[in-house]
């Protein structure tokens, strides 16, 4: 397992070993490959959100700009609020069997992960 995270220059490509936004494992297409990427994880989180619960979806080694493509249209299918940090997606309530079903059908491998 290589550096996930460096403080330097924040979360790192696994496959390349590069700043995610200088990572070089792009297709022509501008599509990450996915053959190094590990399990996407979806959980649901409460923690610091005054019992609100919110959906976590991490593990996705993309770019900036596409993570936000991506998050957008994600809170877009959940009929839902909310944001990118931190390189994770964070969208409002209870939607982990919506973004798990989503993800699988654009070719992501993901997982619930918690209770």
């Amino acid at each position: 397992m290589g550096i996930v995270y460096s403080t330097g220059s924040g979360r790192m490509c696994p496959g390349c070993r590069r700043p995610v936004a200088q990572c070089v494992c792009k297709t022509a297409g501008g599509k990450a490959l996915r053959s190094h990427a590990g399990t996407v994880r979806v959980s649901r989180q409460t923690q610091g959100r005054a019992g609100r619960g919110v959906t976590l979806i991490t593990g996705l080694a993309l770019a900036a700009p596409e993570l936000e493509r991506l998050a957008t249209e994600l809170k877009r299918r959940c009929a839902s609020g909310g944001t990118v940090r931190d390189g994770a997606i964070e969208i409002q309530g209870e939607h982990r069997d919506t973004v798990v079903a989503e993800l699988a059908r654009r070719g992501i491998a993901a997982k619930r992960s918690g209770g």
